[in-house]
């Protein structure tokens, strides 16, 4: 299995590469995203980026994990382009 962390995720529009770069915190086989957090709440900011890393780095499943939750599957959001 690969596991790469703090991947580095170019960044586009329209079809040119811009200078600087997003850091997805781990890709798992090359195609699922993982987002990790430790927030009081989950907040469209926080969708709207794993969204965005998803779409740049042309995967289709990503997870947003928030661990400051009692109960860690409530703190799971998962997302499918």
């Amino acid at each position: 299995m690969t596991v790469e962390v703090e991947t580095t995720i170019p960044i586009r529009y329209r079809g040119r590469a811009i200078d600087g770069s997003y850091r997805a915190d781990v890709v798992v086989e090359g195609k699922v995203l993982l987002e990790l957090k430790k927030v009081d709440a989950i907040s469209p900011l926080h969708k709207a980026q794993t969204l965005t890393y998803l779409r740049h780095a042309g995967l289709k499943v990503g997870l947003l994990i928030n661990f400051n939750v009692p109960r860690l599957m409530s703190g799971v959001h998962r997302f499918i382009r």
